[in-house]
């Protein structure tokens, strides 16, 4: 079984504070291009938000907030999506990545077991995005941990732990992500092509 959590719990602040997931990107919003990319992926999808809920539950998935108030970022999100499933895995996206990949899970599980690891994180082939992640339940302990030691680089908690890296070259556009307004534009721009 697998649970499939999508980040949008952020502040935008380089959005003008506008709730990504709810911009809208091509005719929808941006977190509706990463519930069809990643849904015929997983068992079922969760949303992470920390505001506007009620209009993510219109989406017809479980909404669920940060176990932890102020905002801390991507992990507290990830903290609350382990101490919720009943999962054996739980794939994590961020809200502002539409063109996700449509074997996103297949391969960061294929690398997770080759290499004998604990989680696996995506790579574009020349970074890796340390917010499209694939962990088990078992490391909530270590993530609540870190994260209350008072921590929020998501790099700096998984270089702790056996990582492995799904590449993704052959998709170099699958985790462009939207964080200002001109970037939404150039990508609408893209997708319409």
């Amino acid at each position: 079984m697998v649970d499939g959590v999508i980040l949008a719990g952020g502040m935008a602040r380089r959005m003008g504070g506008n709730d990504k997931g709810l911009v809208e990107l091509a005719g929808k919003p941006m977190i509706a291009h990463a519930i069809d990319r990643i849904s015929p992926q997983v068992t079922q999808v969760l949303i992470n938000a920390n505001r506007n809920q009620d209009t993510y539950a219109e989406f017809g998935y479980q909404v669920f907030n940060d176990n932890e108030s102020g905002y801390l970022g991507p992990l507290a999100g990830m903290v609350t999506a382990l101490a919720k499933t009943q999962a054996d895995y739980v794939m994590v996206v961020p809200c502002d990545c539409p063109l996700l990949p449509t074997d996103l899970f297949i391969r960061l599980h294929a690398a997770l077991v080759a290499q004998q690891a604990e989680l696996a994180v995506a790579s574009d082939g020349e970074r890796e995005q340390p917010v499209v992640l694939l962990l088990t339940p078992k490391l909530l302990t270590s993530m609540q941990a870190f994260l209350d030691a008072g921590n929020r680089k998501i790099d700096d908690w998984y270089a702790a732990h056996r990582c492995a890296v799904a590449e993704f070259s052959d998709q170099p556009d699958a985790f462009v992500n939207v964080n200002t307004p001109e970037q939404k534009q150039r990508l609408a721009q893209a997708i319409a092509r």
